[in-house]
């Protein structure tokens, strides 16, 4: 009997696994493993613990092709791995269940998985240059700064009034790097 095992993973702890969650559940997955991390990163925890509950005549299950391999290469190994082990895979956008029994299913899995890259290419084009086209504008990436002009003049008026750096620093519940740190841009 074959079991369906999904496979799901968001870049960053901030997006939600649910959309791929669900979809899996409703393909009908009895087990489903996941990561929040970039799918650039080797070791990657759910996908090696889906690999390892895997057994002979199971099916992998993803969302996506992007979703299971970082990069063409990486994909090909991981389904290669698969394929030797009697292990299935399907991705349910892509509505792509691997057959590497034959020529076509080896030729259509090597063409969904060139599409996936390209398309993973192109997202990382596109935010490199939407980061290019901010910074032109003076809008910088990352977290916005804690204190406020205010705060910084009046963490100088107490060091410049003779209290120590620890203090200001606990006061305002940073360390005294960061307190060197804002001195610095003023």
């Amino acid at each position: 009997m074959t079991v369906l095992i999904g496979y799901a993973r968001v870049s960053t702890g901030l997006q939600n696994l649910d959309l791929q969650i669900d979809a899996l559940t409703q393909y009908g997955c009895v087990k489903i493993f996941h990561d929040k991390m970039s799918g650039s990163k080797k070791q990657r925890p759910g996908l090696e613990e889906a690999l390892k509950y895997a057994r002979q005549g199971d099916t992998i299950v993803v969302w996506r092709l992007d979703r299971l391999g970082r990069n063409m290469q990486d994909l090909i190994d991981l389904v290669n791995t698969l394929n030797d082990q009697n292990i299935g895979f399907h991705s349910l956008q892509e509505n792509l269940t691997m057959d590497r029994s034959n020529a076509t299913g080896q030729l259509m899995f090597h063409l969904f998985a060139a599409f996936a890259e390209f398309e993973r290419n192109l997202i990382q084009e596109r935010s490199a240059a939407g980061r290019v086209a901010a910074k032109a504008r003076g809008r910088l990436g990352g977290r916005p700064e804690k204190y406020r002009d205010k705060d910084i003049e009046m963490m100088k008026a107490l060091i410049d009034g003779g209290t120590p750096i620890k203090d200001v620093a606990e006061r305002w519940g940073v360390s005294r790097t960061t307190i060197y740190r804002y001195l610095e841009r003023k």
